[in-house]
């Protein structure tokens, strides 16, 4: 059964709802999801033997949270190369930190990424909820499963 990992920044509470969704959707194509908060996470071994991983943050003054900066250091020396990998987060008014942790993945991680990145104002809203699942499901089909 393929592994993935689910690492989330959130401050009030919105993207680790986003988290769980997109990994009840992972669980529904039967990969063996872990959610986890990225202040949790203290060295780059943390992040190795997950076959998908999947990062998260909100936006907040149209950053990424300190935390999600921190784990991304950590992970440029995890050896992710060719990893499925897929990016999320929450946002009020901009949302550019799912964008921008998307683009790291891709182009210095050199991991192999699905679709484009999930960005919700909520998970509650205008299908937030279907939408965090089937990205789950995404990320999954990208494992072949």
């Amino acid at each position: 059964m393929p592994k993935a990992l689910i690492v989330y920044a959130t401050r009030t509470g919105e993207t680790q709802k986003i988290a769980e969704l997109i990994a009840e959707g992972l669980r529904f194509s039967l990969v063996d999801a872990q959610v986890v908060n990225a202040n949790k996470i203290k060295t780059q071994e943390e992040l190795q033997g997950y076959d998908a991983l999947v990062f998260g943050s909100a936006t907040y003054h149209g950053e990424m949270l300190q935390s999600m900066k921190t784990l991304l250091f950590l992970a440029e020396k995890a050896g992710l190369e060719g990893k499925i990998g897929g990016a999320f987060g929450a946002f009020g008014w901009s949302g550019e930190a799912p964008d921008r942790i998307y683009d790291t993945m891709k182009n210095i991680f050199q991991m192999q990424m699905a679709g484009v990145p999930l960005r919700l104002k909520t998970s509650s809203l205008d299908g937030g909820i279907k939408m965090a699942q089937d990205y789950g499901r995404e990320i999954a089909a990208k494992l072949g499963v």
